[in-house]
This record gives C-alpha cells, structure tokens and sequence, in this order.
C-alpha cells in the first residue's frame, strides 16, 4: 500500500462524530501548514460557562481522542472549581525539541486566528513554556490570544511559583484528614518531579510529610527514611529529570515507583499510569491525581472497592487554573497580577472542594471521580438551562449525572 493511503486508513479509523456527545465537543478544528510541516486541533468542548479556556500541547505522540479528552476534563475542571470559563483543549503533534519548534508555532497561531481570542485563548502545556507563549502572542500581535507569558510581558510564572504543586498538596492534606490519615510523617511517592512534582514535593514537606520517592523519566529514587527535596530541586534546576540519578538508591525503572510501600501515592506524570496492576498492589490509603487523566476507569473502581480514597485530578490539580483565571481576566491589563491572594485562593478552593466530592462519594457510595463529575455536570447544566438547552435533555443529562437538583 502507499504510504499516504496507509496514513489516510490510520486517519479515518475513528470517526470524529464518534467523539460527540450531549455535551460537546462544540467545535473541533484540524489545521495544518504544508511549509512548516504544523499538524495540530484545537478542541472547543463546552463554552456553557464562559470563553474556552485550556492549555496547549506538543507532542510527538498526540491524538485528536486525547486533545478531545483533556478538553471534556477542563469542561469538568473550571466548574468544579467555580470559575466561569469552559473547556477547550489545543495541541501540535511534532517534537517540541525539534529544530523547527518556533515555525510550527507560529503556523499554529495562524491557522486558529479564527477562533483566537475570541472563542479561545492560548496556554502552557506539556511541551510549551513561557517563550512559547510569547511567540504566539507577537505571531498575532494580540496580548490577549494567550496566557503564561513571561512576566516581561506581563504574565505569572507558573512554574515559578508552583501554583499546580503547590494546589496538590492542600488536596492531599485536606483528603488525609477526612480519612484520618496524620500527614505529619505519612509517607509519599510523587510520580513525575517537573514543575507540578517539585512543588507539591516543596508544600508536602512543609505539611510534615515524609517524600520518599520520586521519579522522571529517566528513572526514580527511593528512600524510606525520606528523601531531601531542597537536594532534588537543586539537582532538577542542574540536571533536570537525570535529578533522580544523583542518589545512591538511583534505578532506571521508573515504573516501579507505583508499587512502592507509601501511604500517599501522587501520579503526577503523564495520562493512564496507574492501571489495574498498580490498583490492585498499592499500599497507598490515598491518591492524589496530580497529572490530568493518570488513572484508568477500571484501575478506579479496584481502588475504590478497595477503600482506597482518590482525588480526582480536576479537583486535586486545578491551582493553576485559578492562576489562568487570573491571567485571562488580566490579558489587557496595564497593571501586573500580584500572587499574594493567589495562594489563599488556592488553598481555600481545593481543600473545600476535596472535602465535599470525598464525603459525597462516602456518603453515596460512588466513586470521588464521579461526585466530582456530578458536582461539576450539575453547574454546567444549570448554565445550559440558563441559556435555553433543550429542557428534555436537559432532564436526561440531570438523570445521567444521578441527581435532578443543583448541587
């Protein structure tokens, strides 16, 4: 068969009609740039609540199913945490290492002007970083077509201050007390040590928290008296994920971290790390999802039934997402956004919202996952009656998520 008539069968093996549902996607746009070699989507799933608001990726593996999926959770994300965006998600499939990264990315900002600002706005990402940003906004000589500029031109720096991290462990410390679980010296494994990893690490130990294990890609290190995380992020600012490689216990199998003997186990990684085999042998009482989508659907339903207590990524890592909401809201803005009320903010959103989807799932015997979905489906569908959907779906959708009143 011809190479191009092998990629077009690969093209057409799922339809996109197949990614729709009652609540979106309300927009899929598929472009690309013969010049640069750009192939990206963006995914607009549900504006109920306001502008599309989610970040943009680059990788050299991505899929429209997965763009589709990120931007249903940021649909769940922004209204779990009460925040009047919807979700949308964008993303490039190519190499954000390659030569060509700043062709691509401005073939990118062209091909979407249509949508950008006005139905969708621009931001950080796995594969993106602050100069990435700038690129898009000089690309369209627009402020407003992106968040998480450098603070040069006006933006906060994410990484810098940790929001995301930093928002996981107020949820982790919020759901340890609901299950009685002291976290002043329970013992943590942080998959992934980037920006979220290294700050939820930071948060943990000053909550008394004993880190014990941490891993990147290029493998992971275990101590069960505690590792030293000042060390670790000296040794990530130097080294970046060769980090873990500096202490004694250094292994190349990254994947072992999720078997390792914790009381909190925070996958902080990439997508569907922790399945059935890890479900089924953590000794972990929590996990705290870090990453977005990091536990399959059956891995949820073993640690479920094994009362193990899971905080769904769209509650537990949505700290920076409340920055975004600053920084959207700021676009146009003379004045720069000061961090000091940011963390309050933070702290205050994700402990209230673990406690309540946690003693929901408790008290209906539901998975946290779901009562974090109900909660959020339920403000969605209150902004959709709001706007004139359909009353008779409107009544399907309520039966759908299990309750018929606003939460």
């Amino acid at each position: 068969m011809h190479p191009f008539l092998a990629r077009l069968e690969l093209l057409v093996v799922t339809d996109p009609f197949d990614l729709l549902d009652q609540w979106g996607p309300e927009k899929i746009v598929l472009v690309s740039d013969r010049r640069s070699g750009m192939r990206g989507v963006l995914v607009i799933d549900n504006t109920a609540r306001g502008l599309g608001k989610g970040g943009t990726r680059m990788s050299p593996t991505l899929t429209v199913g997965e763009v589709a999926r990120l931007a249903r959770t940021m649909t769940w994300k922004w209204a779990a945490v009460d925040l009047f965006h919807g979700g949308a998600k964008a993303g490039i499939l190519g190499d954000p290492r390659g030569p060509g990264k700043e062709s691509v990315l401005r073939a990118f900002a062209r091909a979407l002007a249509n949508e950008v600002p006005s139905e969708y706005v621009f931001g950080l990402d796995m594969g993106l970083a602050e100069e990435d940003a700038a690129i898009f906004v000089d690309e369209l000589n627009d402020r407003g077509v992106s968040t998480g500029l450098p603070r040069t031109l006006g933006g906060l720096p994410y990484d810098q201050l940790g929001v995301t991290g930093f928002g996981v462990a107020e949820a982790t410390d919020a759901a340890a007390q609901l299950i009685d679980l002291d976290l002043r010296g329970a013992q943590v494994a942080i998959q992934g040590f980037g920006a979220v990893g290294r700050a939820a690490a930071e948060r943990l130990h000053e909550l008394g928290a004993v880190v014990v294990a941490v891993s990147t890609a290029t493998g992971w290190a275990y101590d069960p008296e505690g590792l030293d995380p000042a060390g670790l992020q000296a040794a990530a600012a130097e080294l970046g994920d060769d980090c873990v490689t500096v202490h004694p216990s250094f292994s190349p199998s990254a994947q072992d971290l999720l078997s390792a003997p914790v009381d909190v186990l925070i996958p902080a990684a990439r997508e569907d790390t922790v399945g059935v085999d890890v479900a089924r042998a953590t000794t972990a009482r929590l996990v705290v999802e870090g990453a977005n989508l990091p536990t399959t659907e059956p891995a949820r339903q073993i640690l479920h039934s094994r009362g193990v207590a899971v905080v769904p990524d769209f509650i537990a890592n949505a700290g920076g997402i409340v920055v975004a909401a600053h920084s959207t809201d700021a676009r146009y803005s003379p004045f720069v956004v000061e961090p000091a009320g940011i963390f309050t903010m933070i702290s205050d959103k994700l402990r209230g919202n673990t406690a309540r989807v946690l003693q929901d799932s408790i008290a209906r015997g539901v998975t946290p996952r779901q009562a974090a979905i109900d909660l959020a489906q339920l403000r969605v569908l209150d902004a959709m009656a709001a706007r004139g959907f359909r009353p008779d779906l409107d009544h399907e959708l309520r039966q759908q998520s299990g309750a018929l009143v606003p939460a």
